[in-house]
């Protein structure tokens, strides 16, 4: 079984609790023999997959398989065209440099306003970039984008693989049939 849950911002990829005050996945009605496959940060949102098939962690997570992992992020600042370069190249980090990715401008894309809305200032513009991995660094689309002079927001996962959120809402989510699952191993096209 695979699920596709689309996490809201404040949530904690995991089913305890532990000594956070952050929700967790046991509030969503969930399986409970089912783990999550790698994990998305209390303050990101967007697709988080869910099953209790755990081959699906090494082909979707090890960098050796080049999975790709989308995602949208809102940073503070204008994103040029030769941040965008610097991102596409990798960046250095503290725990290393980053893989090449894809790095694009994207125009608005008019998300709904999350629960918390993001820290905004009238003084300091915002842009939306899209980037694609095929690894998972700690924090690494905040940590990238903060080396280039933009720091992220608010972040938003919307594809693994060919697999996209689509238009499932916040705090649900469905059960891949097989054409999800084929998308999943499938290389995406587009962002």
């Amino acid at each position: 079984m695979i699920l596709a849950l689309h996490k809201p911002y404040g949530v904690l990829s995991q089913f305890t609790q532990g000594n956070s005050e952050h929700k967790t996945l046991r509030e969503f009605g969930l399986p409970q023999w089912v783990h999550p496959i790698g994990r998305l940060d209390w303050d990101s949102e967007g697709l988080l997959l869910l099953s209790d098939e755990p081959e699906w962690n090494d082909y979707l997570l090890h960098p050796r398989h080049a999975h790709e992992r989308v995602y949208h992020s809102q940073v503070e600042g204008i994103a040029t065209e030769e941040a965008m370069a610097k991102l596409r190249r990798g960046v250095d980090l503290k725990d290393g440099r980053t893989r090449p990715c894809g790095a694009q401008l994207l125009p608005d894309p008019g998300y709904p306003e999350r629960s918390t809305p993001i820290r905004f200032r009238l003084s300091v513009p915002t842009s939306w970039i899209a980037l694609t991995l095929t690894e998972g660094k700690n924090r690494q689309v905040r940590r990238m984008t903060a080396a280039v002079g933009l720091p992220t927001l608010r972040l938003i996962r919307v594809s693994i693989g060919a697999y996209r959120l689509g238009d499932l809402p916040v705090g649900r989510w469905v059960e891949l049939d097989d054409e999800g699952r084929r998308l999943l191993m499938q290389k995406r096209s587009g962002s």
